[in-house]
């Protein structure tokens, strides 16, 4: 009995001796740190594969990132195809069609191509386009993009995230929102001939939104530099709201203190709110949002999938809308 006194097995007092609760718990507990690190390691594995997928077309110049270290950054569905993410666009002004930027772009020049930073902000400065592509290293990032008309695809890009200019400028504290200005040249762009939109485009977020890790200032897809079609040579990519709030082919990005007019506010506010967030339970007037058709995937039997809340981003964002009625902020 000494021998298994000396060796714990064995205790006077009823207090030493650890519950079985507390001893079965902590099995359950190993077993979930376990399971969650072979979770992540699937994780990893999966989104390794996702990204694996993804080859260089081969049309335009190289660029290369890196792997993006930010939570939520690449998303482990497969990426559409890149001829589908390339000859199925919105940008009106190369035209309304689908189909219309693929064919039209071709007269942009994407160089030589500066970016005005101005507004409220302590170190306004004109960017060159060779400035830009420096400030951060390039990132690779697989995101879900969801267009209001209820159609969505997944899309690999390439940059880094906004927030590594916004902190280069310094906002002023009168700064309270971001406005995008997009190119408006109709030499280039002649889709900009028609009356359908106020032109030059212009986007705009709050400025949590415009800091938020997860908002990418883009320079390419696929391992490559932006197509024209795309919004070549930079565009913004908010992945949690619809596709027309990141703006492309930026020429100016200004720091305000009132919420900027937005180019679909302007025309349209009772279907196009400021904060566009993609919500299945809010419809837009023609379009529902609790589904969408996935680009692509375009079977017979092929059923829509869901809507997530935020695109699937709300573990990421959710917090940045804590306590507002996304009914009436839209």
């Amino acid at each position: 009995m000494q021998y298994l006194k000396d060796r714990g097995f064995v205790h006077p007092h009823a207090s030493e001796i650890t519950p079985r609760s507390v001893y079965e718990g902590r099995r359950t507990l190993l077993r979930q740190m376990a399971a969650g690190a072979a979770g992540l390691a699937l994780a990893g594995w999966a989104q390794r594969d996702a990204l694996a997928q993804v080859q260089r077309p081969g049309k335009l110049m190289a660029l290369a990132g890196s792997r993006s270290a930010v939570a939520g950054a690449l998303t482990m569905e497969k990426p559409t195809a890149y001829a589908d993410a390339t000859s199925y666009n919105n940008f009106y002004e190369f035209g309304t069609g689908k189909s219309d930027p693929a064919g039209n772009a071709g007269s942009l020049k994407p160089r030589p191509w500066t970016v005005a930073v101005e507004g409220e902000v302590k170190k306004p400065k004109v960017f060159d386009l060779d400035e830009l592509l420096r400030i951060a290293p390039m990132e690779d990032r697989s995101y879900r993009l969801r267009c209001v008309e209820g159609w969505s695809m997944v899309i690999p890009w390439v940059g880094w995230s906004l927030a590594e200019l916004i902190r280069r400028v310094e906002p002023t504290g009168n700064a309270k929102y971001v406005e995008f200005v997009t190119l408006a040249d109709r030499a280039q762009m002649p889709g900009l001939r028609s009356g359908v939109l106020d032109w030059p485009y212009v986007e705009g977020l709050r400025l949590d939104e415009a800091m938020h890790p997860l908002t990418l200032l883009a320079f390419g897809l696929y391992g490559e530099v932006l197509p024209n079609q795309n919004g070549a040579p930079l565009r913004l990519v908010v992945p949690w709201k619809y596709g027309f709030k990141s703006a492309k082919s930026i020429v100016k990005i200004r720091f305000v203190e009132r919420e900027p007019r937005t180019a679909w506010v302007k025309a349209a506010s009772q279907e196009y709110g400021f904060y566009s967030n993609v919500n299945p339970n809010v419809d837009h007037p023609r379009w529902s949002q609790a589904t969408e058709r996935r680009i692509g995937e375009d079977g017979l039997f092929q059923k829509k999938r869901p809507t997530l809340m935020f695109n699937g981003y709300e573990a990421q964002v959710g917090q940045l809308y804590a306590g507002m009625d996304l009914k009436k902020y839209f």
